[in-house]
Parts: structure tokens; C-alpha cells; sequence
């Protein structure tokens, strides 16, 4: 099963980085790839600490936050499989494993936590997650199912929490 799953990624991989526009392509997915660094995290608690809704979206994201980021890691460390090997890379990878995506849960977690306090950015929440999960298959450091799995877990951990 687990031979079936890694060659589909690297098709999906291959597929993803084998064109002839992948250099402007992982220009714009640096952008959104940054964009789920953390930094952004801090400018949205500190805009959305001057909302009414402040102690209700900060009571849920930073536990949310700090029980992915502990999942996140403990998770590279319990599978450690590598990054996808022979594929163009366009930027350098904060830590040599690669399931799950710390971005993908890390933006999901966030944008469940603002879908949650403030209902009517969810599709902006939801559209810019998905879009720093496919940046991080774009710029050569995840397979799909390495997002697939950030994701997830950046919504199960919301999820139980609420």
C-alpha cells in the first residue's frame, strides 16, 4: 500500500513540476508558500485582537496552534520519510522530512479557527490554505499526500477543540 501511495505522489510530483512554466509557477508559489511561514499568524491575532470577537478566535487558535505545531513534529519524526528526491526544488526545506505538511496544518488550523469566529472570511480563509498546500507541491518539498495530511490535522485539531 505504501509503495502504491509514494509511486502516485511522485506521478502527481512529476506531473506538478515537469512543465515548462514551473519557474514562474514557483515564483508565485514562493509568495503564497511565505505567505504560511507564521508571520502572517501574528499580523491576523494582533488585527483580530481589536475585534470584538478577539478572546473567542485567540482562546481556540493558540491551543490549536500549539497542539499542531507538537503533532506536526512528532509525526516528521515517527514516519521521517523524505522529501521527494529527483524532482526540481525552488526553495530550500526548513527540516529534512516531509510527512505531514507543517504549512498545510499550520494554514488549515488557522483558517478553520477564522471560519469558526468569523463565518463570512471562510472561503477566503479555506482558498488561501488550499493554495499554501498546492505552493508547497509546487516548489518541489512535499508530495500530495503530505499535504493531504497537514491539512487534516490542522483540521482535526481545530475540530476537537471546539
Amino acid at each position: 500500500m505504501l509503495q502504491l501511495l509514494t509511486r502516485w505522489d511522485y506521478a502527481i510530483s512529476t506531473h506538478c513540476l515537469s512543465h515548462r512554466f514551473n519557474h514562474q509557477v514557483a515564483k508565485v508559489a514562493r509568495v503564497i508558500s511565505h505567505s504560511g511561514d507564521g508571520y502572517l499568524y501574528v499580523v491576523l491575532a494582533v488585527l483580530i485582537g481589536f475585534t470584538e470577537q478577539a478572546q473567542a478566535f485567540l482562546s481556540l487558535a493558540l491551543p490549536a496552534y500549539a497542539i499542531e505545531l507538537a503533532s506536526y513534529v512528532l509525526l516528521k519524526q515517527v514516519f521521517r520519510r523524505n522529501r521527494p528526491q529527483s524532482l526540481p526544488v525552488f526553495i530550500r526545506p526548513s527540516d529534512k522530512f516531509s510527512f505531514p505538511s507543517g504549512h498545510s496544518a499550520g494554514a488549515f488550523v488557522m483558517a478553520s479557527c477564522i471560519a469558526h469566529v468569523f463565518p463570512a472570511w471562510s472561503a477566503l480563509a479555506f482558498t488561501w490554505a488550499i493554495l499554501i498546500a498546492c505552493s508547497r507541491v509546487l516548489l518541489g518539498v512535499h508530495f500530495i499526500s503530505d499535504v493531504v495530511a497537514g491539512a487534516s490535522l490542522g483540521l482535526m485539531v481545530v475540530y476537537c477543540l471546539l
